[in-house]
């Protein structure tokens, strides 16, 4: 009997991954004083599989930088120390990679945004300048640890705290092409249909032309159930499927 569509394997950069379902990464706000806690070990270990990517909730890197109050932070050597035991719960090797948050409103999708970014110097105006800082910090990163450890999630089509974009085609096409050019491992984006938290919409618009412009894997987010999920993956709309809710409810969803 042939494997469904989400539990075939996929080779992403150095990584053999086992099946095509992917943790995304869900706000817990149960870090007190942004230290990650024991439990999260449980709640990690609990949604690991061989061979199973999964993304950790966004994580501060300043304390500055908090959406939500009670989030983990990785900014002093307490945070560090605290999510040690937590990778030594799904694998011993450490973190894998590091996916730069450049989506759900947070300070680089902002940027990106041309009904927020009202700045008039080199990082305001046009398409370019608008994307060259997210642009800046993944490559700071890729600098640091490589561009096969390197993703970042963007929802170019959304208008989550009031970040929309009068041209979210261009704007993600633009971002697809760029990041190919610093080799990064993976691309991950929210649907379109997802223009706010809540539920789906009905939408004119694709991220078919950011899969078929970008040269790495392709992570593609937004709601998805078992078929919708299946579907996307047979007709190569894209390479993994990101789960939330499903995942947050059904530990062992990959099974």
């Amino acid at each position: 009997m042939e494997r469904i569509p989400l539990l075939k394997p996929y080779k992403m950069g150095n990584y053999q991954l086992s099946h095509r379902v992917v943790l995304a990464p869900l706000t817990r706000s149960r870090s007190y004083g942004h230290v990650p806690q024991p439990h999260a070990a449980l709640y990690y270990s609990q949604r690991t599989t061989n061979g199973g990517l999964l993304i950790t909730e966004a994580t501060g890197v300043s304390e500055t930088a908090q959406g939500y109050p009670e989030t983990s932070g990785i900014w002093t050597k307490e945070h560090v120390e605290a999510w040690k035991p937590i990778v030594q719960a799904v694998h011993d090797k450490g973190f894998d990679g590091v996916e730069v948050h450049g989506a759900n409103g947070y300070l680089l999708d902002q940027f990106m945004k041309d009904t927020v970014n009202d700045r008039t110097d080199e990082y305001g105006g046009t398409l370019e300048k608008r994307c060259s800082f997210p642009l800046e910090v993944v490559k700071a990163v890729v600098d640091e640890i490589g561009a096969d450890k390197v993703g970042i999630r963007l929802c170019p089509f959304a208008d989550y705290m009031e970040t929309g974009d009068s041209n979210p085609d261009a704007l993600g096409l633009f971002m697809a092409e760029s990041l190919n050019k610093l080799g990064i491992l993976y691309l991950h984006v929210i649907e379109p249909r997802m223009v706010t938290m809540a539920e789906a919409q009905e939408t004119p618009h694709s991220s078919l032309p950011m899969r078929k412009a970008f040269k790495g894997s392709f992570i593609s987010a937004g709601g998805y159930k078992k078929d919708d999920g299946n579907k996307v993956v047979e007709e190569d709309h894209a390479d993994l499927i990101a789960y939330g809710r499903l995942f947050l409810a059904n530990p062992d969803l990959p099974k």
